[in-house]
């Protein structure tokens, strides 16, 4: 291990977890062992097929080193600096983020980064990891894992990156370890690491957009462009959807752009026919970040006294899309059909 680098474990390589792996190591300045699961084997033979707008073409890319599970840091000998999660967040469905996480952290020496959507993810991983500094990373990227191993990157890799509040650290290191991070991201000179101390004001700005389309894509099965070309879908889903993202971030105290609506409703290009993350989730037959997404919007709504209605209502059928995909993975035992003595009617097939 090259004592001059820093040491980051990557959890999750689908298309954001790729390039963020592999922009971090093309910096020179950070060592990546990468846990892989599914593609692990393929990974191992032939290593990543990457197309990058910001890296080019690559043919085969490993990181420095990979496995199969979650390294156990009392077995090291250099503990991690850095643990990056681009996993999808789906606490409804175990196992949670810290508990995947957990044996790699040293505690008060391993920063957390979450490259993850959606609002108080940070709240689990602060609760279980006290003493550790946690960011938020919100990646602006549009990347995706085509097949097994193959990535296709279409648009500049920015990442946003600023500290989660700890109250149990001191402000000047958590924000250390951020901006360490950011410079580590940057070093490449091919993507974009963007330091911001209003972390929670650009997740809640990111999800006017989530909170919408995400939902509704996944629940109607149309893509962004679709939807907007869709004059209902704009005025009584998408645009309720916003507006009432906007009213609680504001009672939560963070006042978001006045035409904060508009330029979310506009943010994809009409001609991209862009299918978000939990369109695609639920296409392929994987679960969707529900709660982190729409849920804890709800439930702040709820907290501070804002009428949710049309959140409360794409809340409820996406948790009933939700449990559908658990059933169709065999997560839920159902109880048998009544046959209402069907087997036992004698039916007679009349001759011509």
């Amino acid at each position: 291990m090259d004592s001059t680098k820093s040491n980051i474990l990557v959890i999750g390589f689908g298309g954001i977890g790729t390039m963020t792996a592999y922009n971090l190591e093309a910096g020179g300045r950070a060592t990546v062992t990468g846990v892989l699961r599914s593609n692990y084997d393929l990974v191992a033979s032939r290593g990543f097929r990457i197309w990058s707008c910001d890296h080019g073409q690559v043919e085969s890319w490993r990181p420095t080193s990979t496995t199969k599970a979650v390294p156990d840091a009392r077995t090291m000998t250099s503990p991690f600096d850095y643990i990056v999660v681009c996993t999808k967040n789906i606490p409804d469905i175990p196992p949670t983020v810290a508990e995947i996480i957990a044996p790699a952290i040293t505690p008060r020496r391993t920063s957390i980064v979450l490259v993850q959507n959606g609002i108080n993810i940070e709240k689990p991983i602060i609760a279980a990891f006290p003493e550790n500094v946690v960011i938020s990373g919100i990646s602006r990227m549009n990347s995706s894992e085509l097949r097994p191993g193959e990535i296709f990157h279409q648009d500049h890799d920015n990442l946003i990156i600023g500290a989660f509040r700890n109250p149990n650290l001191d402000i000047e290191t958590e924000c250390r370890a951020a901006k360490l991070f950011t410079d580590l991201y940057n070093a490449s000179g091919k993507a974009t690491g963007q330091y911001s101390t209003e972390v929670q004001f650009m997740r809640w700005r990111k999800l006017v957009y989530n909170a919408s389309y995400n939902s509704l894509c996944a629940i109607t099965g149309m893509d962004t462009s679709k939807l907007r070309l869709t004059h209902t879908a704009v005025t009584e889903l998408l645009l309720p959807v916003m507006l009432e993202v906007k009213s609680v971030a504001r009672a939560a105290g963070y006042q978001l752009a006045p035409d904060q609506e508009d330029i979310s409703l506009n943010g994809d290009p009409l001609d991209g026919y862009f299918r978000p993350s939990m369109q695609q989730d639920i296409e392929k037959g994987n679960f969707m970040e529900v709660e982190v997404i729409v849920g804890e919007a709800v439930r702040e709504g709820q907290r501070l006294g804002v009428p949710v209605p049309m959140l409360s209502t794409v809340y409820s059928l996406l948790k009933v899309l939700q449990f559908r995909t658990k059933v169709n993975k065999g997560m839920v035992e159902l109880p048998p059909m009544k046959d209402f003595g069907a087997e036992n009617i004698l039916v007679e097939v009349p001759k011509p």
